[in-house]
């Protein structure tokens, strides 16, 4: 299993929402940077990073922040929000972002996510970001008629290298994982790395969610929840 930690960035600064609510956003460290520094410190793998700001505008706008954290650490990181064309595909992963994360692009534009899927095998991520069960893009703020199985399908045969999967009803509550949808979502079998996006109240939910999804992303769990950090959560496979 491997757990990512997140940094969802918020105005340049290290925050959590909950439920995807920008008016309910708890600042977390105001230095990205040195947040980026302390979980690779920790031992992670990899590191999750979403430009909250972005996602609603439907352009990078933390991009300074973001900058800074590559240059702090070696770790690879995937980035999403706002990502929407080639030319902001091409621009992160010029920058030394290892993966790009498309959501809304995935639903609106389902043609370019699999033109660069192809061009960069490996390196594109579709979001599946669900609210009661539905596909929700434009940062959480307009709801699809697809499921996220419905929109993995577009995408089975195109190279991408995860779906990934955020139950927005359940983010930032700590709470736990959704372990029913995402079963539902490895069973359906399109593609080898369905991962999600879980908040961690104690060690069960890692069990159940071990057997059907991998890697998975935390961020509010890890300062909250130091088992986290043990060396057997923190690898990069198995």
């Amino acid at each position: 299993m491997i757990i990512f930690p997140a940094i969802d960035l918020k105005d340049g600064q290290c925050v959590r929402l909950k439920r995807g609510l920008m008016e309910e956003a708890t600042i977390f460290n105001a230095d990205p940077a040195a947040q980026a520094k302390s979980f690779a410190g920790q031992g992670f793998r990899w590191l999750h990073c979403v430009d909250l700001n972005g996602a609603f505008a439907g352009k990078s706008i933390n991009a300074e922040a973001i900058r800074a954290i590559r240059a702090a650490i070696s770790l690879p990181i995937q980035l999403g929000g706002g990502i929407r064309d080639r030319a902001g595909v091409e621009t992160w992963l010029d920058a030394g972002i290892t993966r790009v994360i498309l959501g809304t692009a995935a639903l609106t534009n389902p043609t370019f996510v699999k033109e660069v899927a192809r061009a960069y095998p490996g390196r594109i991520v579709v979001g599946a970001d669900a609210k009661n069960g539905k596909v929700a893009t434009q940062g959480w703020a307009e709801v699809s008629d697809l499921t996220p199985v419905e929109l993995g399908k577009r995408f089975e045969d195109a190279g991408v290298a995860a779906l990934l999967f955020t139950d927005i009803d359940g983010d930032g509550l700590l709470k736990g994982v959704n372990v029913k949808a995402t079963a539902h979502l490895a069973k359906a079998g399109w593609v080898r790395w369905p991962t999600s996006k879980l908040w961690l109240p104690h060690a069960n939910p890692i069990s159940k969610v071990w057997w059907w999804a991998a890697p998975s992303m935390t961020g509010r769990s890890i300062p909250r929840r130091p088992w986290l950090l043990r060396p057997s959560f923190c690898s990069d496979g198995g």
